[in-house]
C-alpha cells in the first residue's frame, strides 16, 4: 500500500501530519472572504456547504481512514482552497487546541501579547454588556463603588453626603435584587453585598443622629437568619439607646449581644460588660455596677474601669472596699517596656540610629499617653477617697502616699505629697499647705522646684512679697529653667515697681516655655505700665491667637484701642467681649461710655440699660441714665432710678435732691414739696433744699415760707463761717509748712519724704495677675 512506510526508510515517520484541510478551521472563518460574502448576502440564511465531503459540517474533524493514516485531503479532494487559507499555511491537526490563539508561526501571524507588531491586531471575542450575567456585576460594582464613597465622605465629616450615598447603594442593591430574581438567578444573591449595604445605611443614620431610621435598618440585619454573627450587631443598636437616655433597654440590647458571642471573644465580651457597667452607674445602680466592674478586674483588669470601681465604692460610701480598689488600681500592669531598652550603648553606632529613630514613633508615644492616662486615674482616685478613707484627709492622704511608693508608681509619691498641699490650701488651711511644701526643701531639684513654686505664690497672695520673693528664688535655683519660678519671680518685682526688670522674668519665662500664656498677659501689663502701647497691644494679640475665646485677653485689647485713641476697635472687641460673658454689666457700661462719647446717645442707652439691668447697683450708670431720662423730657422715669441711687448711697443728699427736681420738673408740686421737707429733716442745714422749699412755698402761697426764709438765712450765716475757718486753717498750715522748710533747709538739704498711699488706694490701682501655681 502506497500510504504504509517502513521505519527504516529515509522518509519522515510523520510526514502527512501538517496536511490540513481549512474547511473544518471553524476558527479562521472571520478571514474567509467567501464565507463572510456568504453571511452578508444571504440576509441571515444559512449559508452554502462550500465543501462536497460526505459525512462531515462544517468545524467537524474529518474522519481518519481504516488504517490509520491522515487523508491528504487538500491533494486528494480536488476542491479550491478560500482566500483566507490560501494566504497562510494550513493548520495541523493536533489532539490539544491552544487556548485563543494559534501555535503555528507560518500563517502569516506570531504571537504579540503586547501588540507591538505592525501587522492587524489579532481580534478578541467582543465582550457582550447586553447579557443579564454581565448587567448585574455592572450593577454590583456600582453598589460597591457607592458604599466605598459613602464611607469616603464619612471619614472626611460629609456626614449628610455619606447618607445620601448609602441610601443611593441601598436602591441599586435592590434594583440588583429583583434583576437576578428576574432572570432566575435568585439563589445567587450576594448576602455579604446586601448586609454591607444595610450595615453602611445604619452607620451613617446612626452618624446624622437619626436613631429611629438606624435602629430600623439595624433591625432589618439582626432578624435576618441568614446574616451569620449579626447579633453582634445589638451593641451598635445598644448604643443608640444609651445616646436617646433610654437606660434600661440599652442594658436589655447588652446583654443579648453578650449572649450571642462566644467565650472566644473576650476582648469584646469585657468591653459590653464596660458599657453595662457606666450604664448602670448613669442610672445610679451602684451595686449592679460594681457587679459587672468587680467581674472585668478579675478576668481583664485595666486603669479605667479599675477607677470607675473606686467610684462606685465611693458612691456607696464603702470604705474597705475602696481601699482594695485603690490597691488593684495601681497594681493594673500596663504592658509598657522598661525605658532602660532605649539607651544606646557607646559601641554601637547602628543599635544608637535603630534606637533613636523609635524613640519617638507612635507605638512609643502611646505607651507615653497611656503611662500619664493612668496616672491622672490614680491621683483622681486619690484626691477623692482621702478624706473618706480615714477619720482625717491627711491621715487618708499618707495612706494612698505609702501605697503608690510600694508600687510601679513610685515617683508618683511626690506629686501626691504635693497635691496633698495643694488640697489644703483649697481648704483655706494655709498654715498646713506651708508646713507640707517646706517638708519637699531637701528633695530632688524637680520636686523642690515644685514645692518652693508653691510657696513663693502663697507668700505673694499674703502680700508678704520679701517670703515670696526667696522662695522664687529657691525655686529658680533649684530649676532654672521652670516657667512658673520665673513668672513669680516677676510678680515680686512688678509689686516693687520695677517694671523693666520685671519684663525681663517674663520674656525669660516665655523663652522656656513659648506656650506659657500667663508669662505673656503680665509682660502685656508690663508694657502697659511703662506707656509702651503698641509691644502691649502686641503681647495682648498674640495671646488672643492662643486663649481665642478669654474675656480677659479682649478687654485688655479693648483698653488699650481706647488708649490709643481708637474708639471704634475699642467698640469691636468689647462686643466680641459680650460674645463670651453676655451678662458683664463692666463691659455693657464701658461700651455705653464709648458710644456716649461718639454722640450715638441711643446705642449707649441701650448698653447702660442692659448693664443696670445685670447690676443695678453701679452708681455711675445709675446717674447717667437718670440724667439721660432728664435731658430727653422723662422726667418720671428718671425718678426711679435716682431712689435706688438714695438706698446705695443714703448719706448723699445730691440723689435726694434729685428725685425732688424730677418730681418738680414734672409738675407735682406737692410731691416734690413733701420729698423737700423729707430733706430738710434728714438734713436740717442743707442750703439748697432750703432754697427749693422758699420756692415751692412762695409759688404756692404757704404760711410756711417764713420760717423756711428764717432757716435758710441761718444755714447760709452757718456755712459762710465754716468755709472761713477752713480757709484760714488752710492758711495757717501753708505758713507753717514754710517756716518749717526753712528752718530745715540747711541741715536737711537734699532729703524727701517719700508719699505713702492708702492701702484702698494701692489696691484699687493694682492691676490683677494671673499667678502660677504647679502641682
Amino acid at each position: 500500500m502506497e500510504n504504509v512506510h517502513l521505519a527504516g526508510e529515509e522518509e519522515d515517520l510523520y510526514s502527512g501530519y501538517n496536511d490540513y484541510n481549512p474547511t473544518f478551521d471553524s476558527e479562521e472563518l472571520e478571514n474567509d472572504v467567501g464565507f463572510q460574502q456568504a453571511v452578508r448576502t444571504s440576509h441571515g440564511r444559512r449559508p452554502p456547504m462550500t465543501a462536497k465531503f460526505p459525512g462531515t459540517a462544517i468545524g467537524a474533524r474529518p474522519l481518519a481512514s481504516s488504517f490509520g493514516a491522515r487523508i491528504p485531503l487538500a491533494s486528494s479532494m480536488g476542491r479550491p482552497m478560500t482566500g483566507a487559507v490560501q494566504d497562510g499555511a494550513a493548520r495541523p491537526m493536533t489532539a490539544v487546541r491552544a487556548a485563543g490563539y494559534t501555535s503555528s508561526l507560518t500563517r502569516g501571524s506570531t504571537f504579540d501579547p503586547l501588540g507591538q507588531s505592525k501587522g492587524p491586531a489579532p481580534s478578541l471575542e467582543a465582550k457582550n454588556e447586553d447579557t443579564p450575567e454581565e448587567k448585574i456585576k455592572i450593577l454590583e460594582k456600582k453598589v460597591n463603588d457607592l458604599i466605598e464613597e459613602s464611607c469616603m465622605a464619612q471619614s472626611i465629616g460629609a456626614l449628610q453626603l455619606a447618607l445620601e450615598k448609602a441610601k443611593e447603594a441601598g436602591r441599586k442593591e435592590r434594583a440588583l435584587v429583583r434583576q437576578r430574581e428576574q432572570s432566575g438567578n435568585a439563589d445567587h444573591i450576594n448576602l455579604d453585598l446586601t448586609y454591607s449595604v444595610l450595615l453602611n445605611l445604619a452607620n451613617q443614620y446612626a452618624n446624622n443622629e437619626m436613631y429611629p431610621e438606624a435602629l430600623n435598618s439595624y433591625q432589618v440585619i439582626v432578624k435576618n437568619k441568614m446574616f451569620s454573627n449579626a447579633g453582634r450587631l445589638k451593641v451598635n443598636m445598644a448604643n443608640i439607646y444609651v445616646k436617646q437616655k433610654n437606660y434600661p433597654k440599652a442594658i436589655k440590647f447588652y446583654r443579648m449581644a453578650l449572649d450571642q458571642i462566644s467565650n472566644a471573644h473576650k476582648e469584646m465580651r469585657i468591653k459590653i460588660m464596660q458599657n453595662i457597667g457606666v450604664v448602670f452607674v448613669r442610672m445610679g445602680q451602684y451595686s449592679d455596677a460594681i457587679t459587672s466592674f468587680e467581674h472585668i478586674m478579675s478576668e481583664s483588669p485595666n486603669i479605667k474601669t479599675g477607677f470607675n470601681l473606686i467610684l462606685c465604692y465611693y458612691a456607696i460610701g464603702d470604705r474597705e472596699r475602696m481601699k482594695k480598689a485603690f490597691q488593684k488600681l495601681i497594681s493594673v500592669p500596663l504592658g509598657i517596656d522598661d525605658e532602660d531598652k532605649y539607651i544606646p550603648s557607646n559601641d554601637d553606632t547602628d543599635s544608637s540610629m535603630v534606637i533613636e529613630a523609635i524613640k519617638n514613633d507612635k507605638l512609643h508615644q502611646m505607651e507615653r499617653d497611656l503611662k500619664v492616662l493612668a496616672e491622672k486615674y490614680i491621683m483622681t482616685a486619690a484626691k477623692l477617697i482621702a478624706p473618706a478613707i480615714e477619720t482625717s484627709f491627711a491621715t487618708g492622704f499618707d495612706w494612698c502616699v505609702d501605697m503608690v511608693k510600694n508600687s510601679q508608681y513610685v515617683e508618683l509619691a511626690n506629686d501626691l505629697e504635693i497635691n496633698k498641699a495643694i488640697t489644703y490650701l483649697r481648704q483655706k488651711d494655709f498654715n498646713q499647705a506651708v508646713e507640707t511644701l517646706k517638708t519637699f526643701e531637701k528633695k530632688d531639684s524637680r520636686v523642690k522646684s515644685a514645692a518652693a513654686t508653691n510657696l513663693s505664690f502663697l507668700y505673694f497672695l499674703e502680700k508678704d512679697y520679701d517670703q515670696a520673693d526667696r522662695y522664687a528664688d529657691l525655686a529658680m535655683t533649684a530649676d532654672r529653667y521652670n516657667p512658673a519660678a520665673l513668672i513669680n519671680k516677676g510678680n515680686t518685682v512688678f509689686v516693687k515697681q520695677d517694671y523693666e526688670k520685671a519684663a525681663e522674668f517674663y520674656k525669660e519665662a516665655l523663652r522656656n516655655d513659648s506656650s506659657c500664656t500667663e508669662a505673656l498677659y503680665n509682660l502685656g501689663l508690663t508694657y502697659k505700665k511703662l506707656n509702651r502701647l503698641e509691644e502691649a497691644l502686641d503681647c495682648f494679640l498674640k495671646l488672643h491667637a492662643i486663649l481665642r475665646n478669654s474675656a480677659q485677653v479682649m478687654y485688655q485689647l479693648a483698653n488699650l484701642y481706647e488708649l490709643l485713641e481708637d474708639p471704634q476697635q475699642a467698640i469691636e472687641w468689647l462686643i466680641q467681649v459680650l460674645s463670651v460673658t453676655h451678662t458683664d454689666p463692666q463691659a455693657l457700661a464701658k461700651l455705653g461710655e464709648l458710644y456716649d462719647g461718639e454722640g450715638d446717645k441711643s446705642q449707649a442707652f441701650q448698653y447702660y440699660y442692659e448693664s443696670f439691668r445685670y447690676f443695678p447697683s453701679n452708681i455711675d450708670v445709675i446717674e447717667w441714665l437718670g440724667a439721660y431720662y432728664i435731658e430727653t423730657q422723662f422726667c418720671e422715669k428718671a425718678i426711679q432710678y435716682f431712689e435706688r441711687a438714695t438706698l446705695i448711697q443714703p448719706t448723699q443728699v445730691k440723689w435726694q435732691l434729685m428725685v425732688a427736681s424730677c418730681y418738680r420738673r414734672s409738675g407735682n408740686y406737692q410731691k416734690a414739696l413733701e420729698t423737700y421737707k423729707d430733706i430738710h429733716r434728714k438734713f436740717p442745714e442743707n442750703v439748697e433744699c432750703l432754697r427749693f422749699l422758699v420756692r415751692l412755698c412762695t409759688d404756692m402761697g404757704l404760711k410756711e415760707v417764713q420760717d423756711y426764709a428764717t432757716k435758710l438765712k441761718k444755714a447760709e450765716k452757718m456755712k459762710e463761717i465754716k468755709e472761713q475757718r477752713v480757709k484760714s486753717g488752710r492758711e495757717g498750715s501753708a505758713r507753717g509748712r514754710r517756716e518749717s522748710r526753712e528752718g530745715s533747709a540747711g541741715s536737711a538739704a537734699g532729703v524727701s519724704t517719700p508719699v505713702l498711699t492708702s492701702p484702698k488706694k494701692a489696691s484699687i490701682m493694682g492691676i490683677p495677675f494671673i499667678h502660677h501655681t504647679e502641682s
